[in-house]
């Protein structure tokens, strides 16, 4: 059998005759109910699929291994008989007489460190009255939004959090904690509430590759950036890494005890880059989620090594899918999206779409980074701030543009900003102020499209 070369992958999937032969809209990845499931997998340049059943979510070996039948757009697709809840697996996916063992792409639950995935009855992970959490409706000149990693927010002794939830979702649930204990002054959740903060922007919370979680999170640290499993929570973050199903149940009563309090939940999710170019995506179907150079190389425009295809019709599927799954799943308020810049205008806009299709969409934020983390194949209209103005107007930006006339050039020391005297900079400033409305520099459809900041960092000599 020839092994097609990654330029070869890259000519096949960039054809049009590609497109109309496997853009496939039907179910994808579990379909559970008690009689029994649905797995459906997109791999249409495999010649054969293979599920491979385990008891645990690590360790031993499998209790049967089924060949999945090959269907229409290239979709795999096997039905296990029987009540499937807590049972893990993993795909073997051969393309060009080559296999490769892997997790399902659209897993809602995994194993500790998110190699084996899980089937999952959603309903038995829900906390009580999960049924009755809504969006808190928050009026938008009150959106003040606080940023936060999970383990930073209670990680600390002195937060107060019993020991078994710090650093966990579940220390957002805990009340009336206080420094040290002291009765005094307020932390965590309590802290949140004084502050008056409307919104947590949670840096990422599904299941990402740079932390052993079967090891204590006290000895490692990463904020997120490194996703392995966009649907699934991450695990170290629960309080028992080794049950698909506990990650899931505790990030719901997260979001839950924050709805309770009065405060929105933000999800920063980074689709445009995977830790590893071994994952569920890339194993599945080789090259087909990332782009290439003309040499069929990764494109790295993320700087990390790799960067999504939003712009290929089923890598732009999956992107939409995962969001919403979040939004209904998980009743998130809101995503932030890192390196916005790498997703063409196109599929962000699209995104936009598909959440205001659901019950309360339209008040669900969409905010990010416009601009790329390095030199990117994506050639075509990017979702960065040279077009705003083709982005939907309940889309907005972070300005660097308000920061740099401020403090000077980020990436430039010696290009002064308002604090050291600019010339002009004060103007910069106010076209900030006013949005860049009525410019021409950065022109929005709306004030509510610009998120102006200011970041510095202070150098204390002793």
């Amino acid at each position: 059998m020839t092994v097609k070369t990654p330029a070869e992958l890259k000519t096949l999937y960039e054809s049009i005759s590609f497109d109309l032969q496997t853009t496939y809209t039907g179910p994808l990845g579990q379909e559970y109910a008690v009689s029994g499931t649905h797995l459906r997998l997109w791999a249409p340049t495999a010649q054969r699929v293979e599920v491979s059943l385990y008891r645990k979510g690590s360790g031993g070996e499998p209790i049967g291994t089924l060949p999945l039948e090959r269907g229409q757009q290239g979709v795999w697709s096997i039905y296990l008989p029987g009540d499937q809840h807590g049972r893990y697996y993993t795909y073997t996916v051969t393309v060009d007489g080559i296999s490769r063992q892997t997790g399902d792409p659209y897993a809602r639950a995994a194993g500790v460190n998110g190699t084996r995935s899980m089937i999952v009855d959603l309903a038995r992970t829900a906390p009580s009255g999960w049924e009755h959490d809504v969006r808190p409706v928050i009026p938008p000149e009150q959106r003040a939004v606080w940023e936060v990693s999970v383990r930073d927010f209670s990680q600390d002794a002195a937060s107060g959090v019993r020991p078994a939830w710090r650093g966990k979702f579940m220390a957002f649930t805990q009340q009336g904690t206080t420094l040290h204990g002291d009765g005094i002054h307020p932390t965590c959740l309590n802290y949140l509430k004084r502050l008056g903060v409307k919104y947590v922007q949670l840096m990422p919370i599904f299941d990402f590759g740079s932390v052993d979680e079967a090891k204590p999170l006290l000895r490692q640290y990463n904020w997120g950036y490194d996703p392995t499993n966009y649907n699934v929570p991450e695990g170290s973050y629960s309080t028992d890494p080794t049950r698909g199903e506990v990650r899931i149940r505790e990030c719901r009563e997260m979001i839950a005890a924050l709805h309770a309090a009065g405060i929105g939940v933000v999800m920063d999710v980074v689709y445009n880059h995977m830790y590893r170019n071994e994952n569920p995506l890339n194993d599945t179907v080789p090259c087909y989620f990332f782009r290439q150079n003309e040499d069929g190389s990764f494109s790295n425009g993320s700087g990390c090594g790799n960067e999504f295809a939003s712009e290929r019709p089923m890598a732009r599927r999956y992107m939409i899918d995962s969001i919403l799954y979040w939004a209904q799943e998980y009743h998130i308020d809101g995503f932030r999206f890192d390196l916005m810049g790498l997703y063409d205008v196109e599929t962000i806009n699209a995104v936009r779409a598909a959440l205001d299709t659901l019950p309360g969409g339209r008040d669900i934020l969409m905010y990010g980074e416009p601009w790329q983390g390095g030199g990117s194949q994506l050639h075509r209209y990017e979702a960065n701030k040279n077009n705003l103005n083709m982005l939907n107007e309940r889309i907005g930006i972070f300005c660097d543009n308000t920061r740099d006339a401020i403090k000077g050039g980020c990436f430039n020391a010696r290009e002064p900003g308002y604090v050291e005297g600019r010339p002009g900079s004060f103007w910069d400033i106010g076209g900030a102020v006013a949005a860049w409305c009525r410019s021409d520099h950065l022109p929005p459809h709306a004030p509510s499209q610009i998120v102006s900041y200011v970041s510095a960092l202070s150098l204390i000599h002793i």
